[in-house]
């Protein structure tokens, strides 16, 4: 090191000591401002902090709720690309069968995917007997009825299915009309 180097090494203020005094001719009423301010500024960054914060959660909220509903989406998919093989057992119950044991084996394979399906969150729409629905039934045809109350849905062609509370496939009906 050189002398001209050392001199200005030495009057380097420490680490430890303020960069700036308050000027000496600081009055109370200046620093009273002057410590509002610091107060106020901390009441600003505090709620900042609050709103990051809850942002945040909101954030953290909405993710989930989004993968939950990504989730269920794509099982809603997959019990619906099962239907048409429910909708086969029922119609092969439907038809006379010359060996009762085959037509109770077939009966408790249905019966096991129903069920099964039924766990993941699948309900029936009830349909013959109650009234149409547009929300719940398509209807394939408007049959005059003297039998049946105006707009009573009378067979339900094929059934249709609630998954976790959200229709999935609307009943496909006939439903009786008294004109």
């Amino acid at each position: 090191m050189t002398d001209q180097e050392l001199p200005q090494a030495e009057s380097a203020p420490d680490a430890g000591e303020p960069i700036s005094e308050p000027p000496a001719e600081a009055t109370p009423d200046a620093l009273i401002a002057e410590r509002d301010q610091l107060l106020r500024d901390k009441a600003d960054l505090q709620e900042m902090l609050l709103r990051r914060a809850a942002e945040f959660d909101n954030f953290r909220k909405r993710t989930d709720r989004e993968r939950t509903e990504l989730i269920e989406f794509a099982a809603a998919d997959a019990v619906k690309s099962l239907l048409p093989i429910l909708d086969d057992f029922e119609r092969a119950l439907a038809q006379p069968c010359a060996d009762p044991d085959y037509a109770k084996g077939v009966a408790l394979i249905q019966q096991r995917l129903a069920d099964t399906l039924a766990k993941l969150g699948l309900e029936p729409i009830p349909a013959e007997g109650q009234p149409f629905d547009p929300n719940f039934h398509n209807a394939i045809e408007m049959v005059p009825s003297e039998e049946h109350e105006d707009q009573t849905v009378f067979q339900d062609l094929q059934r249709g299915y609630l998954f976790k509370g959200r229709l999935l496939r609307p009943s496909m009906v006939r439903v009786a009309s008294r004109s």
